[in-house]
């Protein structure tokens, strides 16, 4: 057996794991002693309450803030949409409030009781707009009105159509809000309430 190629595979990595070790280095730097103290760098005095509230309600959304929210509530809105109609709360979880989770996984439970079938298919959202959005008490809330396109229709174990029409494209109006803690280090925005 011919085991050279081991041992120019093993110089190879090592001369790579060399090569980032040098990169990293230069780009990251060597400890000298004279590196700034960072506890006196930053002061330790936090804001009053009343200064965090202040701040908090001067908060404005700008174009691009409200461009970027409404991107990831588009995104959020459809996921949630046809997770719940196919009973999977497990991909959703995140995004909702334990209110909101509480209330979809009871009417699941409900469907699912029955013997009902929901068969929902997300064609797109016309519109997205922000509605309202306000402070309060460290959390942002933002209200946003959803015209959307769906075909959906409810129907029994035997398959007959209970609501809805599994061939016909329904506009829905819905009006959902959503709510973050600044001071939570969840990134996500939550769904808190819906209303169509």
């Amino acid at each position: 057996m011919n085991y050279n190629f081991e041992y120019v595979d093993i110089i190879l990595l090592a001369m790579i794991a060399g090569f980032i070790f040098l990169r990293l280095r230069g780009i990251l730097g060597r400890r000298t002693g004279h590196e700034e103290n960072l506890d006196a760098s930053f002061t330790h005095e936090f804001p009053s309450k009343k200064a965090v509230k202040d701040s908090l309600d001067k908060i404005n959304f700008n174009d691009q803030a409200k461009n970027d929210f409404l991107k990831g509530a588009k995104i959020a809105y459809e996921t949630i949409i046809t997770n719940f109609a196919n009973g999977n709360l497990k991909n959703i979880k995140s995004l909702l409030d334990k209110k909101v989770f509480d209330q979809f996984n009871e009417a699941i439970k409900d469907r699912k009781d029955k013997g009902y079938i929901s068969n929902t298919t997300f064609i797109g959202i016309n519109s997205a707009s922000i509605k309202e959005h306000k402070t309060i008490n460290n959390v942002l809330e933002v209200t946003v009105d959803f015209v959307s396109e769906i075909i959906s229709c409810i129907k029994d174990k035997d398959n007959n159509i209970l609501s809805g029409d599994s061939q016909k494209i329904k506009k829905v109006y819905d009006t959902w809000k959503f709510s973050k803690d600044i001071r939570s280090k969840n990134l996500n925005w939550l769904l808190i309430d819906t209303q169509t």
